[in-house]
């Protein structure tokens, strides 16, 4: 199985995107090689500027980066950016700048430097700004189509990225918008996945699968705006819903779409994602599993939701 991580992807569509676009500018608060900006700074150095450890004033930069006519994608870890929510929501979003936010080592998948470095609420917090877009790529082959469409989009957006390589879902047929994409089709349970859980999420339908278990799966690569009409729909075809995530379980997916079904079509919803706590340094592998974020959790709930679905039919 081939693999690659988001951020790896990013870099390369950077490159491939300031080719043909020299609006495009690339800022970075001094981790270029984490977040792969440093390809885009070493072919394109006269548009690539490095701010340093100042994520305020990346976004400030940005900022004027866009109000002059140019297209500027940040980077930095999840986590960083974080500090500055007030310039991004009282200066980006509510002036609907042209800025790209693309973030790296989100989740747990910077393992090893423990929970200052890792962002479990990154979701919630940008969902909640008016006028931002809030995309979460499951692979590498869906990231560079992020890339690509969010440079055309008007307006600002948030691009989740991880550190860890994933199984590479989609071959170069695969085309996106807003709407989710159904990648399994099934009539007994459906499960929602964004990002680096949209494998897990198909893992998981292949073990139901052998069980005689109907499963769809749902990629939600783009969490806001949320294709509400597809969530329902999907919801009236298979009656009960998993979401997973690896985000906490308050404010993420789960909670967009426990949104939409709550007022358009309420059903039993499980959220799979990390209870109301901080992430842990040691293996990704295992840190995913103390979590439950795994195949074979999302197989077990399932059948209990299933068998509690039968019973009640």
């Amino acid at each position: 199985m081939d693999m690659q991580s988001t951020r790896d992807a990013y870099g390369d569509a950077l490159v491939s995107l300031g080719e043909k676009n020299n609006k495009i500018v690339v800022l970075d608060a001094d981790l270029s090689v984490s977040t792969q900006t440093h390809k885009f700074f070493k072919k394109f150095p006269e548009r690539s500027v490095n701010v340093g450890c100042a994520e305020q004033n990346l976004i400030g930069v940005a900022a004027g980066l866009a109000i002059s006519g140019k297209i500027p994608f940040v980077s930095t870890y999840a986590i960083f950016l974080s500090r500055a929510w007030e310039q991004i929501r009282n200066t980006i979003a509510y002036d609907s700048l042209n800025v790209k936010m693309a973030v790296s080592h989100s989740g747990f998948t910077n393992a090893a430097d423990g929970a200052s470095h890792q962002s479990l609420e990154d979701i919630a917090i940008m969902r909640v700004i008016p006028n931002m877009r809030v995309i979460v790529p499951a692979d590498s082959i869906e990231t560079k189509l992020v890339v690509f469409n969010e440079a055309v989009q008007k307006g600002p957006s948030y691009i989740r990225l991880n550190r860890e390589k994933t199984p590479i879902i989609f071959d170069d047929s695969y085309s996106i918008n807003d709407n989710i994409t159904t990648l399994r089709e099934g009539t007994d349970i459906a499960i929602f996945a964004t990002g680096s859980m949209t494998h897990v999420a198909l893992e998981a339908h292949n073990l139901l699968k052998a069980d005689t278990i109907s499963s769809s799966v749902i990629n939600v690569h783009t969490i806001k705006p949320l294709d509400k009409n597809g969530v329902v729909r999907v919801a009236k075809n298979c009656g009960v819903v998993i979401s997973i995530e690896e985000h906490s379980v308050i404010g993420g997916l789960g909670s967009a779409i426990s949104d939409v079904l709550t007022s358009e079509y309420p059903i039993f919803h499980i959220k799979i994602g990390v209870d109301d706590t901080f992430g842990e340094s040691g293996d990704y592998k295992s840190i995913l599993k103390k979590h439950n974020l795994t195949a074979e959790n999302v197989y077990s709930l399932a059948k209990k939701i299933i068998e509690r679905k039968r019973t009640f039919c």
